[in-house]
């Protein structure tokens, strides 16, 4: 969208009384807000092992696949581009290219080790916060047991 057309929209809005934002919520079907408190249990985020797992799987394949295919051409390239720097302009454009393909390729390696590494982190992290919670409960449990077995004593 161009910025003409981006104001063109807001004032548009604005003759119209209808200039207002609206972010980080669900519309409710009436037009107000959605969210906790309104009936909306869809706005709820949800995420578990199995989907985290996934996702981080597919980061991981995509680095390798990724390794591999981005030096594909790369060696043939940069010895094109040498030797047309000599007697063509384009060599050197061509080896503009090769070494901004190389860097690019290499950024997009290291988010998608990122996003693998933070994936696993993640499951491990959550699993563990599932495992302290439910040993809290646990002895929260135990707790009232003994409660509930002193006053029958009583």
């Amino acid at each position: 969208m161009a910025w003409d057309e981006w104001e063109q929209l807001k004032a548009r809005a604005a003759e119209q009384g209808t200039a207002q934002m609206q972010l980080n919520q669900l519309d409710d079907g009436s037009g107000g807000r959605g969210g906790p408190g309104t009936g909306q249990q869809d706005a709820t985020l949800q995420v578990n092992q199995k989907s985290l797992a996934a996702i981080g799987d597919e980061a991981f394949k995509l680095f390798g696949r990724l390794e591999k295919d981005a030096k594909h051409a790369d060696a043939a390239s940069a010895s094109a581009a040498g030797s047309m720097r000599e007697d063509f302009s384009i060599g050197a454009a061509l080896a503009h290219v090769v070494e901004k393909w190389g860097s690019q390729s290499r950024s997009v390696l290291d988010a998608c080790a990122h996003i693998s590494n933070h994936l696993e982190y993640s499951q491990k992290a959550h699993r563990n916060d599932d495992e302290r919670v439910l040993s809290a409960i646990s002895s929260i449990a135990k707790l009232d047991d003994g409660f509930d077995d002193r006053d029958r004593r009583r």
